[in-house]
């Protein structure tokens, strides 16, 4: 029998969490070794044997979970959001001093959400307009979401490769919040709604046609394939990727 990769998951108390735990515990060759939840101490990690941390937790939690997994030796998958620039490089310099240790950080970790920002990242370049609305339940407490960032992000990087201008735009006069979040040009809108749970829009026009690439979670379990395409692979792929695309062939 193959030798199984030792799995801890922080946020083990949370909807994403109990997901992880049970995916983790039902897969053959991982074995979770430790589920904290909120106000369990980190330093009963060291005891687990523990290859790999998925966190789950909390902004203002995440960045000393994982400093604490690398400098233990653990690598990391990470699915919680307030990983901003800064933070990014805090990590960044920290994982040049462990050589080897990967941490791989996914604003989402849907395979079809992943696929989605690419195709639309693709497409963005061909058309003249693009704007993105992002609808998820009403205890979400960010907006907009990590998703339709880091999708807005991809989005603006191909249409500047591309030398494609902004998208048109003639509005002079609005109320506050009515044409979205500006993300690197790219306009974004967040909706909030009970009885959602995680979906996406990318909306694309050009002259007499318009594009719509659409994703929509039903439910956490979706979620639950790519954190363990993460887990598995996170070790071949030491220091920071950000995004679940970082491991996917999706450059051709």
């Amino acid at each position: 029998m193959t030798e199984q990769l030792a799995v801890a998951v922080l946020g083990a108390g949370g909807r994403m969490g109990a997901e992880a735990v049970k995916a983790v515990d039902a897969a053959e060759d991982l074995k979770l070794v430790a589920a904290l939840g909120r106000g369990d101490s980190l330093d009963s990690l060291a005891g687990t044997g523990a290859q790999v941390v998925v966190d789950l937790t909390t902004p203002d939690s995440t960045e000393a979970n994982v400093r604490f997994a690398v400098e233990h030796g653990m690598h990391a998958v990470v699915g919680t959001t307030g990983w901003d620039e800064q933070k990014r490089r805090n990590l960044d310099a920290l994982l040049e001093a462990h050589p080897g240790t990967g941490v791989l950080i996914a604003p989402n970790f849907a395979l079809g959400s992943v696929l989605a920002s690419a195709f639309a990242a693709k497409a963005a370049r061909y058309f003249e307009s693009v704007e993105i609305i992002e609808l998820h339940h009403p205890d979400k407490v960010d907006a907009p979401s990590g998703t339709a960032v880091r999708t807005a992000q991809l989005v603006a990087a191909s249409r500047e490769e591309a030398g494609v201008s902004a998208s048109p735009d003639a509005t002079t006069k609005s109320l506050d919040g009515a044409r979205g979040a500006d993300v690197e040009g790219v306009r974004v809108h967040s909706v909030r709604l009970r009885g959602l749970v995680a979906h996406q829009e990318v909306l694309l026009g050009g002259p007499g046609e318009q594009l719509t690439i659409r994703h929509d979670s039903f439910d956490r379990a979706s979620f639950m394939p790519g954190v363990l395409l993460g887990v598995r692979a996170v070790a071949s792929h030491p220091g920071l990727t950000y995004g679940l695309d970082g491991y996917l062939d999706l450059n051709d």
